[in-house]
């Protein structure tokens, strides 16, 4: 089997030319897709870049936050499939050798250095606002910043919480990660539409304290709590309000505080 190798960027453009390797179809609604990675290009895990597909000659863009961490060769990429959507009608139908557009300036929010130092480090996603965790989750320097760590993952179906076994199994036996993760992750899934084992928004189990008890952890302090917030712009709106009314601060790079946020990118 012919090694895939990226296709050399043009010079002086926007975009790498990167070659997709693997794609999982989830559902009808969701699938990833891992390209090759260019040397040149540099994150930090919970970054988003610009992804795409030339039509007609002319870049088709959408941001997308990088699933797979700063460390790994590869780039990996969680999103939806919307049929009439302009870039995820075609994106949904890469194959592996497939060319896709890579930007080549990362960036947002969604990083350590956005935070003040802490105890526990929440990171709150919905539907496809998991991809940054799956990335900061393979993160070492998470786990030598916090004590806790905490991954949400609040969906409508059962069938969509995807990367389930990745959170639930396969970082625990990682021979690489799995020593420094030790007990450290805590994997939290909740389902809405659905009978599952937790049911419910984020915010519902937040407010009445479900999610500390099934965890095990004390309820939330300022002090010691840590917020990452990616999904929907309804559910982060409620986060915020909730955090802020708990004390909580947002934070920057130039500022850090208690919590930061992104919003979901695609969205067609």
């Amino acid at each position: 089997m012919t090694e895939l190798t990226a296709a050399p960027a043009k010079k002086a453009g926007a975009f790498y030319y990167e070659t997709v390797t693997w794609v999982q179809h989830w559902t009808d609604e969701l699938f990833s897709f891992r390209c090759t990675r260019d040397p040149g290009l540099r994150f930090q895990s919970g970054q988003f870049v610009m992804v795409g597909l030339e039509v007609d000659g002319k870049p088709l863009l959408r941001a997308y936050s990088i699933a797979s961490p700063a460390w790994h060769d590869e780039l990996e990429f969680y999103s939806i499939k919307v049929q009439d959507g302009p870039l995820t009608s075609r994106l949904q139908h890469l194959k592996v050798g497939d060319q896709v557009l890579i930007g080549r300036k990362p960036t947002g929010t969604l990083v350590l250095d956005g935070l003040k130092p802490g105890k526990r480090l929440y990171m709150l996603g919905t539907g496809t606002g998991l991809a940054p965790w799956l990335s900061l989750a393979r993160e070492p320097e998470v786990y030598e910043r916090f004590e806790k760590v905490i991954v949400t993952h609040t969906v409508r179906h059962v069938s969509d919480l995807n990367y389930r076994e990745l959170f639930e199994e396969e970082l625990k036996t990682d021979e690489v990660l799995s020593e420094l993760i030790g007990d450290k992750l805590l994997y939290y899934p909740t389902v809405t539409r659905d009978p599952f084992k937790t049911q419910g928004r984020i915010t519902d189990l937040i407010a009445s304290g479900q999610i500390f008890s099934d965890l095990g952890l004390p309820k939330l302090d300022p002090a010691e709590d840590r917020f990452m917030l990616c999904g929907g712009p309804s559910v982060l709106k409620d986060l915020k309000i909730q955090l802020e009314a708990l004390g909580y601060v947002e934070g920057s790079v130039s500022q850090p505080g208690d919590y930061v946020l992104e919003r979901a990118f695609v969205e067609t």
